[in-house]
């Protein structure tokens, strides 16, 4: 399955690590764009200059470690495009372009199914997008997610639980699912 990363789900650092993780466990094909994470790397600008420049520095490492992620952007797909945000085709084009199946996005508002539909490309939230991976793969999803888990535990100097880390990261369905094993 190949999947556009909207710039949204980019920036919060655990489920970008998660939806990677699991990327790098070969359970789908990450797809994004140069103008996608510019639009991540921007969007940290207001947690100040230094939270940007390690946003830089991670999507430095994203390009090097799934070079064939990026896929360049297509003016002539764009221009035939519509959506509600004339600032979100770009992320539509993208998954034409990238022959991607969906759209990994908090913003369902800028993406109806329908639209997207026509052009064979399905809108995923990242709960239900992890979820699903889970569903498939729990080993592996559940391995990605501990090893991010443990990370964030470390680099905090706090101990949270696992629940409360997916809270945050709005993947409740995925916590439940991890929590209860089903």
């Amino acid at each position: 399955m190949k999947a556009v990363l909207d710039a949204c789900v980019l920036y919060p650092t655990v489920l970008r690590e998660i939806l990677m993780g699991c990327a790098a466990a070969g359970l789908y094909t990450p797809l994004f764009s140069e103008r996608i994470l510019r639009e991540w790397t921007r969007a940290t600008a207001k947690l100040g200059p230094a939270a940007q420049v390690v946003a830089e520095g991670e999507a430095v490492s994203l390009r090097a470690s799934f070079p064939k992620a990026i896929v360049r952007e297509h003016a002539n797909i764009e221009a035939r495009l519509s959506l509600p945000d004339p600032n979100d085709v770009h992320v539509l084009a993208v998954a034409i372009a990238g022959h991607a199946d969906c759209i990994v996005t908090f913003n369902a508002q800028d993406f109806p199914r329908h639209l997207l539909a026509e052009e064979g490309i399905d809108r995923r939230d990242p709960d239900g997008f992890l979820w699903e991976l889970w569903s498939h793969h729990p080993q592996d999803v559940g391995r990605v997610v501990a090893a991010v888990h443990a990370t964030a535990c470390r680099l905090s100097g706090e101990e949270f639980t696992l629940k409360s880390l997916l809270k945050r990261a709005k993947l409740n369905r995925l916590a439940k699912a991890l929590q209860s094993g089903t």
